[in-house]
């Protein structure tokens, strides 16, 4: 079990191309906060990365920048320039087609890769949440060469479009996350808060979490959890707490409310089928743990959750009564 790899998978992160920019000096964009996490990097020339109340960042050729949380930020060529809007800098039409972005005089010296990445508002084990406001990846940073080989493939694609491009793009902006947070994790083996992230250096906290992972349906007490990695009782429930933040119990009951809310919204499974395969005896206590966690008994949750996916209003009287 690879716990980066469920946890991406579960909270369903997609990432989209959002355009490639192509900059003359001078020019400088403001980018308003966004509800995603946005990504940067540079191709060609050079930016500064701006951000309210931090020093001005300078990226060079192949850096990458992640900003977890979609924080207010600005983009320029140089540190302390005027920043324009980025609604009235540059093209609707072609930010929407993940198109070419001309801003600023030319002739373009920089070239930015822009993207986006959203994940499921189903679930609510942290991800971008618990990484820093500014995830910076230099490109000399050790273990990043396929990072930038990924980032040459989509330079490259999105300059000379073929069959299945869009497909191709979705594939590889995908791999790109996954290549950044390896990078970041291998420079910065410490994440700045208590999380699962930061839990993977512990090897025992890892452990622990990967048998929940593995297996949520099993009845995990403290004590089976600490027999399975071979530590004492007193051990975990000390280490777990400080590398995660949270006791066992409470992460193994947020991660199964995570992936009862996927299955009641996207399949037909009763939901007694779906409180066993999450560890509930009974449809009852599933119920209440799940209308705890949730503010909604699962019933409701299941027709709220798809009617919202598509766009639909659900009258009360289409609303399950009870569950």
């Amino acid at each position: 079990m690879d716990l980066l790899a469920d946890v991406l998978s579960v909270a369903g992160v997609r990432g989209t191309i959002a355009a490639t920019v192509h900059a003359g000096d001078p020019w400088g964009l403001r980018l308003f906060r966004i509800s995603a996490a946005a990504f940067h990097t540079v191709t060609a020339g050079t930016a500064w990365l701006r951000l309210p109340g931090q020093p001005p960042l300078r990226l060079m050729p192949g850096d990458v920048v992640l900003l977890p949380t979609g924080s207010e930020h600005g983009l320029a060529g140089d540190p302390d320039g005027p920043l324009e809007p980025f609604d009235h800098a540059v093209s609707k039409a072609a930010l929407a087609a993940g198109g070419r972005l001309d801003v600023g005089p030319r002739p373009a010296r920089t070239r930015i890769l822009c993207a986006s990445y959203r994940h499921d508002p189903a679930v609510t084990t942290p991800l971008f949440t618990v990484l820093p406001e500014v995830v910076h990846v230099p490109a000399e940073t050790p273990g990043a060469g396929p990072l930038a080989d990924t980032v040459r493939l989509l330079s490259g694609e999105l300059a000379e479009p073929g069959p299945a491009t869009t497909t191709l793009l979705d594939r590889l902006v995908d791999v790109l996350l996954i290549q950044v947070l390896r990078a970041w994790l291998r420079a910065e083996p410490v994440a700045p808060s208590a999380s699962w992230l930061r839990a993977l250096n512990d090897p025992t906290v890892s452990a622990a979490l990967t048998a929940l992972h593995a297996d949520p349906g099993r009845p995990w007490t403290l004590n089976s959890l600490a027999d399975h990695v071979a530590v004492s009782r007193a051990t975990l429930a000390r280490r777990f707490p400080a590398q995660v933040g949270e006791t066992p119990a409470a992460y193994l009951t947020r991660w199964r409310m995570d992936l009862a809310a996927r299955r009641l919204r996207d399949t037909d499974d009763p939901i007694d089928v779906v409180a066993r395969a999450v560890g509930y005896t009974s449809e009852y206590a599933f119920s209440r743990a799940f209308s705890r966690d949730r503010a909604i008994p699962p019933g409701r949750y299941r027709v709220r959750s798809r009617a919202a996916r598509s766009g639909v209003a659900v009258p009360p009287s289409a609303m399950p009564s009870t569950g």
